[in-house]
């Protein structure tokens, strides 16, 4: 029988200031050019057996338990055996792509970096040639070589994660949710790519999810984690129809909830006022690319990118309406932009009949209060230094809604609310204690807080699996119906959109290509592009 190219064998963590086991005696192999799918909650413990398996842990971690290499332990590996490991060996896509990018270097300095780090007898043009072809496969064209990662929307960025992944052609790639912040569309293309790699050239994946249907798609195993422990392992097929594990049960039954295509009860009926909450006319958000001091003085015309081209709509109060897109077609901007976080080109918003953009920066500040966002990254309205009850406080605070013993009953409640129970155990830590998905429910406690009327939501599910999807989906209507809420709700996610939304519309290049109810979205799609977005979008079921 062929020895696994990568093996873990009762492998335990415990992190530092814990007498918990962050992942319990967990034992798998991976062989060559297999594609094996870790599926579970945030928090579980999926991401920690990436950064194991990498030896990216803290020192003071404690572990137990063994990771083999071609039958070596990587734990004992030397600084050069570890060096050549990384990288050349096993690679790792890491969930948020700024934890692998230097703000202060451009994509292509990141290239050939990696290159030239592992492969010094390349030449600049030689790694340069190599990087640009990788990049290609991840639909970066190489006019963007020497941009910095903050010129990039969320979803280019991963891109960029993962073709640093490619670049040394490894023999097995970890990637831990490396899709999250993509559309469907490069999504699928991606993981063919990755998928394709695997068969051609023999290389393992670790496919770390909350996405069954992304995972059932893609790989031909599946384990699926819950506190710590792989509670099932087995093919998709066995798992998908036969899950014996009543987590395993729970996940399946959460996940074919939001690909159901039956929302009744959930939604209600969309309030048809006259008079629209938000209103949209021909916004427009272009940026101007200055170049070097040599294009200036030669180039005629400058380059614009229109992040936002001419949009057009109207939000009612009580509605949701649901905004799809791939990365970098301005989705984001255009939030911003509304919100006056960015002044824009030209155009209209207007807000309970009054133009926002004619508004000052203090006027607008006072408006806030009435329209909050939650982000895709939450790390974006969290401090660092602040523990979470006083971030979920603060916005009370700078409108000056509540007293400090009446923010803090409030800020308890809303904890509950969102699921971070129990209360005590949440108020006094700080966001490093959270995982990604237990910090994004922070941040959508932080934009309930002040009861506003409009929610801007970007990807605000996107960190969590499908049962705390539900869960978070869920409590969203609950609050809609409760305050009256209305929800611009931005997502690459089209079964998301599909259960929550009354009406959805399709950008793409700075437009808005399409716009209709959900179901007349999805059953029968005009334009060209949400067709291909609909087609590219995983099923659980084929």
């Amino acid at each position: 029988m062929t020895e696994p190219l990568f093996c873990v064998e009762n492998l335990r963590v415990s992190y530092p200031g814990s007498n918990d086991w962050a992942v319990d005696d967990v034992s798998f192999a991976l062989n060559r050019g297999e594609k094996l799918g870790l599926i579970g909650e945030s928090g579980c413990g999926k991401s920690t057996i990436g950064r194991a398996a990498m030896r990216l842990l803290s020192p003071t971690s404690r572990l137990a338990g063994k990771i083999k290499y071609k039958g070596e332990s990587v734990f004992d590996f030397n600084p050069t055996q570890l060096r050549q490991f990384r990288g050349e060996v096993v690679a790792l896509v890491f969930q948020d792509p700024m934890t692998r990018l230097d703000p202060l270097m451009t994509i292509g300095e990141h290239c050939i970096e990696t290159l030239r780090a592992h492969q010094p007898q390349l030449s600049r043009s030689q790694a340069k040639n190599k990087a640009i072809e990788t990049l290609e496969k991840v639909k970066i064209p190489v006019n963007r070589w020497g941009q910095y990662p903050h010129e990039f929307s969320g979803g280019m960025r991963q891109r960029v994660a993962i073709a640093l992944a490619l670049l040394l052609n490894p023999k097995a790639i970890v990637a831990d949710e490396p899709t999250t912040s993509l559309d469907v569309t490069v999504a699928s293309e991606i993981l063919q790519e990755l998928t394709r790699l695997c068969d051609e050239h023999e290389m393992a994946l670790l496919l770390i999810s909350h996405d069954l249907a992304m995972v059932g798609e893609y790989c031909d195993r599946i384990a699926v984690m819950y506190r710590g422990k792989i509670v099932e392992t087995g093919s998709i097929k066995s798992i998908f129809h036969d899950p014996q594990h009543e987590y395993t049960q729970s996940l399946l039954k959460a996940a074919l909830h939001l690909h159901g295509e039956e929302t009744e009860g959930l939604l209600g009926t969309r309030d048809q006022k006259q008079t629209p909450l938000l209103k949209v006319k021909a916004l427009k958000q272009h940026y101007t690319l200055e170049g070097n001091l040599l294009e200036q003085w030669f180039s005629k015309e400058k380059k614009v990118i229109k992040a936002v081209d001419e949009i057009d709509f109207e939000l009612f109060p009580g509605e949701i309406l649901g905004l799809v897109g791939e990365s970098g077609c301005g989705k984001s901007t255009l939030s911003r932009t509304i919100l006056q976080l960015i002044r824009p080109t030209s155009g209209i918003v207007e807000f309970q009949g009054e133009d926002l953009t004619q508004l000052s920066s203090e006027q607008m500040r006072q408006k806030r209060r009435h329209i909050q966002m939650v982000f895709q990254d939450p790390h974006a309205c969290l401090n660092p230094l602040m523990t979470i009850g006083e971030s979920i406080a603060d916005p009370l605070f700078i409108h000056q809604l509540a007293t400090a013993s009446e923010a803090k009953v409030r800020v308890e409640k809303m904890l509950k609310r969102v699921g971070l129970t129990p209360v005590e155990d949440y108020y006094y830590r700080y966001p490093s204690d959270l995982s990604g998905g237990q910090q994004q429910r922070v941040a959508i406690a932080r934009a309930l807080i002040t009861q506003p009327q409009l929610i801007i939501c970007d990807e605000p599910v996107s960190m969590l699996d499908a049962s705390v999807q539900s869960q978070v989906l869920e409590l969203m209507l609950e609050l809609k119906q409760e305050f009256n809420l209305t929800y611009l709700f931005i997502t690459h996610d089209l079964w998301v959109a599909r259960f929550l939304c009354d009406r959805i519309a399709v950008m793409n290049a700075g437009k808005i290509v399409e716009i209709g109810e959900t179901e007349q979205i999805f059953t029968n799609p005009q334009h060209p592009y949400t067709q291909k977005l609909l087609g590219a979008a995983p099923m659980l079921f084929q």
